[in-house]
């Protein structure tokens, strides 16, 4: 399956035009804490976002009074999917004001009226830039800045306002995901609580290639998973509204932002805010796809008070780590012919500490992985603790999928065997500390998954030693139910350079003969010359 890239716009967010706006503002913190600031910086960025949407819209109906239109009618922007900016909230009246001390009140008091006026933010929008220990000066030197975000640029002859407002939401989304990651990378490893490498979601998304259902993501961070999806289905030339997305964030921040992030989108979401194992708010939710980055190694959930959940069907969850509650609660969420695509630290494959190892040859007998990849690592912000990727399938037949995509007529059935992909040595550095998956990376990874599920036009499926073989229940069983790829892909074979054996074992003993009587040489001369100092060994 092809994997297309992002198309460049001509909004003015091309090359550098993130980085650029990125170090313009990192310079305007100060000493700020990174996580306090992100919520300055991308409160600014939405509430510029909505006001330039409303603001083309108002244009748009002052241009039609004759005809009857009245921009400002809250219901004409409701019908576009347009929220209602009150006139203390837009832009033009906060830019205007940037240079007045009691900006960071008037930006507070923006904020609680939009909320006031749409209902579907109330609660969402940071509302503490009058605070003290907020600089107002840099307030409004920032407000200054995300002024010149063209979210509301000049149309090309031709183009009307539909075209406008699809590019203004390209360009925020852009923005908005590219200091997502920087803030990510600034806080570290508690950055990773709200932020999934964009390269990482676009394995998932690839690989499930959710084109249409019901997507679910019970642990959603800042959205990612939602937004790679709705960009997923828009590349490959399918409708946005054929999905229904479903999520929950336990952190409340993170949820703010998930909010905001798929609200700038139009995207249509549930996303609940509250912990999802003591209160799941999709408890009769059965997914078409689950997608999820669920925290690590979670010790802290709080499992002793859920012994006996109905979710743990393969066995009950360790207290001391929500790894398989997560995993048991993803299948426990799947519709009969469901898929769930997740990350996981690589412990999971393989531990068999307080009864994990029990769970998971139970969800092995029961048939449900459907592919394991070991990544590479450093592809996060917040851990360098090697993870990986699961799979599962309710129905490993592997019929045409809820979004369609068929299997070219035939059913390919995979019962009783896993696609084992070993990835680790894939991904470039883009700096010391940080890799990323090239598109290259991510359509053999990718391509790999459909040609061993039989999707049409994704080719013919071969094993390749080093990277992918397809394994059978039995291999898994001889392996204890280990599910490390690494024990399964075996070796990469070596390149054949054309040279026959008995010429090659000549030519290595010839020179390995040569550096033994160099080494000889040089041992000799430094015996030497320790003896000239005085330190020579005696016999």
């Amino acid at each position: 399956m092809a994997i297309t890239k992002d198309k460049t716009n001509d909004t003015g967010a091309n090359l550098g035009f993130e980085a650029k706006l990125w170090a313009a503002a990192d310079a305007l913190r100060n000493n700020m804490d990174a996580a306090e600031y992100k919520h300055v910086v991308l409160g600014l960025i939405f509430l510029k976002y909505i006001s330039d949407a409303f603001e083309a819209k108002h244009t748009e109906l002052d241009a039609q009074r004759a005809e009857g239109a009245d921009p400002e009618d809250r219901d004409e922007y409701r019908a576009a999917s347009i929220f209602w900016v009150p006139r203390e909230a837009r832009w033009q009246h906060l830019k205007a004001s940037a240079p007045q001390p009691t900006i960071g009140t008037l930006v507070d008091d923006a904020m609680a009226a939009i909320e006031r006026d749409n209902p579907s933010l109330k609660g969402v929008l940071p509302k503490d830039f009058g605070r003290a220990g907020l600089d107002k000066q840099r307030l409004g030197q920032i407000i200054n800045l995300v002024s010149d975000i063209a979210f509301n640029s000049p149309l090309p002859a031709g183009e009307g306002p539909g075209v406008r407002a699809d590019r203004a939401k390209d360009t925020l989304g852009r923005v908005y995901e590219y200091f997502l990651a920087r803030f990510a990378s600034a806080e570290g490893k508690s950055g990773g609580q709200f932020y999934t490498p964009s390269s990482v979601v676009r394995v998932l998304v690839e690989m499930l290639a959710p084109y249409k259902g019901r997507v679910y993501d019970p642990c959603c961070g800042s959205g990612g998973m939602f937004v790679s999806s709705e960009k997923f289905i828009e590349a490959h030339s399918g409708r946005i509204g054929d999905i229904s997305i479903y999520g929950q964030e336990s952190n409340y921040t993170t949820w703010r932002l998930a909010k905001m992030n798929l609200a700038i989108r139009g995207i249509d979401a549930q996303i609940a805010h509250g912990d999802t194992f003591h209160r799941d708010a999709h408890p009769d939710l059965k997914a078409d796809y689950v997608l999820a980055n669920p925290p690590f190694n979670d010790s802290d959930w709080r499992g002793e008070l859920l012994k006996d959940d109905k979710r743990w069907v393969y066995g009950a969850p360790p207290a001391g780590n929500a790894n398989y509650a997560w995993v048991q609660h993803f299948i426990h969420h799947l519709a009969p012919t469901g898929l769930a695509g997740f990350v996981l630290a690589n412990g999971s494959m393989s531990s068999n500490q307080s009864g994990e190892g029990e769970i998971r040859k139970a969800i092995i007998e029961a048939d449900l992985v459907d592919c394991m990849v070991a990544l590479p690592g450093q592809l996060f912000y917040s851990t360098q603790i090697p993870v990986c990727l699961w799979f599962l399938r309710r129905d490993k037949r592997h019929l045409p999928s809820p979004g369609g995509r068929g299997v070219g007529g035939e059913v390919r059935d995979r019962r009783g065997e896993t696609l084992f992909i070993d990835a680790r040595k894939l991904g470039t550095l883009v700096d010391r500390t940080h890799r990323e998956l090239s598109d290259a990376d991510l359509a053999r990874i990718a391509g790999a998954y459909h040609a061993w599920r039989g999707d049409k036009g994704a080719g013919a499926y071969t094993d390749v030693p080093g990277f992918c073989m397809a394994a059978r229940l039995d291999d898994i069983r001889k392996h204890g139910h280990v599910l490390t790829p690494g024990r399964y892909v075996g070796a990469e074979a070596a390149e054949d350079d054309g040279e026959l054996f008995e010429e090659k074992m000549a030519r290595l003993a010839a020179t390995l003969h040569e550096q033994q009587t160099e080494a000889a040489k040089l041992d000799a001369a430094i015996a030497a010359n320790l003896k000239e100092l005085g330190y020579g060994l005696s016999k």
